[in-house]
């Protein structure tokens, strides 16, 4: 079983190893801090990390877009992907968007990246079909999802 919580200072140890390997310590210790603000660029952001037997498996962010509409990142590490941690942290995800008010999720996946246009299938996002080309360059398909 997962959960979501709040990144922790002691946490920078083990993101220094799964995924920030060329940060220092106290850099890492800076970003979670900022993270814990909640805020970015004046609008609601939040990243949790989320937890399975006590450690890290991967994080999860939450960036609003307008009033009404989200963006959900998931991440899982790669020695923890395909035990349906993504899937679980995702869903936990939405109810916390869902109970903030918003009432759309608006995802970019990258078109190469089959596992994650699978878990936003299997939670019933839905996609226009067409590819589109954003602002890093990569090709991405558009996922919605309705907050009822």
């Amino acid at each position: 079983m997962a959960i979501l919580r709040h990144f922790e200072y002691d946490d920078a140890v083990t993101l220094q190893k799964l995924s920030y390997t060329d940060m220092s310590l106290k850099e890492i210790q800076s970003m979670i801090c900022d993270w814990n603000k909640c805020e970015y660029k004046g609008k609601y952001f939040e990243m949790l990390a989320v937890i399975h037997d006590g450690g890290i498996v991967g994080e999860i962010s939450l960036y609003e877009k307008s009033d009404t509409v989200i963006s959900i990142g998931i991440r899982v590490f790669p020695a923890y992907q395909r035990q349906g941690f993504g899937k679980k942290a995702l869903y936990m995800a939405l109810e916390i968007a869902k109970n903030k008010g918003y009432k759309i999720v608006s995802q970019q996946v990258r078109r190469d990246n089959v596992p994650s246009i699978a878990l936003h299938q299997s939670l019933g996002f839905e996609t226009d079909g067409c590819e589109y080309i954003n602002q890093k360059g990569n090709e991405v398909i558009i996922f919605l999802k309705a907050l009822y």
